[in-house]
């Protein structure tokens, strides 16, 4: 996955004036655009539309700087006007084509990204293999922006709302695996970046044939394999520190990748205050 992510950096910066067939290079590689979109997102901390749009802008800036006619700029880099281009210039450099041309900058450059990694087995990856029929995620929904690290207070917020009573009543009807209440991520986009929306369930899991009750919100979840990762120790920075590890050390390591579906935290103990926890990352995956 680490030559295929530099492959893909190569092919962006040969192709930043056309567009991009991010579909094509990854069934090239032998795996899935979604899979390489996620990967990317994990591993550089930015989606790979982003880095596309900033490393046009970086080469766009030196063009505008030169004196080239911003509307040949913008068409270039595949803008179909000036305005568009310069909300896109602004988004990245924090001021105005004109404004760059007239002073030389300030401007924001984002330098052509490298992989590299080495993995030394530092983080044990407690893993099983989980072959699942289709079952039904049901429970209450939030709309809720992702954040990497540290507890989600939206989350936080949504879970409070919930009360006590209607805990138990969740409790009770589970009756398939990932078993007790579960944090369930669904709709995640690819190119996910820290504050984009993302569907949150606080829930259970059941089985097809058992019924959803009307008042809950309830996510389908096909058949297919899941990678199970078990961690335990303080909360949530060790389940976040184990999700990190499946993009840098387990993926890269094992003949599987990630695809669509919700990714699943099943809490299994935790501390009356939360503050340590052991618990279950379900994330749905396939043969790479």
């Amino acid at each position: 996955m680490i030559a295929a992510l530099n492959h893909l950096v190569d092919y962006v910066e040969t192709r930043l004036t056309e567009e991009i067939d991010l579909a094509g290079l990854a069934n090239g590689f032998g795996t899935t655009e979604y899979h390489l979109r996620r990967m990317f997102s994990s591993l550089a901390g930015m989606p790979i539309s982003e880095y596309i749009r900033r490393r046009r802008m970086t080469l766009a800036a030196s063009d505008v700087v030169a004196g080239d006619d911003l509307l040949g700029i913008a068409v270039r880099y595949g803008y179909g006007s000036t305005e568009a281009f310069g909300r896109a210039f602004r988004a990245v450099h924090g001021t105005r084509p004109g404004d760059v041309r007239r002073d030389g900058g300030p401007l924001r450059s984002q330098p052509q990204l490298r992989f590299r990694l080495t993995v030394e087995g530092s983080t044990s990856m407690d893993t099983r293999i989980v072959e699942r029929p289709t079952f039904r995620l049901i429970g209450h929904a939030a709309q809720v922006p992702l954040i990497h690290e540290g507890i989600n207070p939206h989350i936080q917020e949504h879970i409070a709302s919930i009360p006590e009573s209607e805990h138990l009543r969740l409790k009770s009807l589970s009756n398939t695996e990932p078993t007790g209440l579960l944090q369930v991520s669904s709709d995640v986009d690819p190119d996910y970046i820290e504050g984009s929306d993302l569907s949150y369930l606080h829930g259970v899991a059941i089985s097809e044939e058992t019924p959803a009750p009307a008042d809950l919100d309830a996510v389908d979840v096909p058949a297919g394999t899941w990678a199970v990762f078990r961690s335990a120790g303080p909360y949530p920075s060790t389940l976040q520190a184990t999700w990190a590890a499946t993009a840098t050390e387990w993926f890269p390591s094992n003949p599987w990748r990630l695809r669509q579906g919700p990714s699943v935290v099943a809490v299994l103990d935790r501390a009356p205050d939360f503050s340590t926890a052991t618990c279950e990352l379900w994330l749905p995956v396939e043969r790479a």
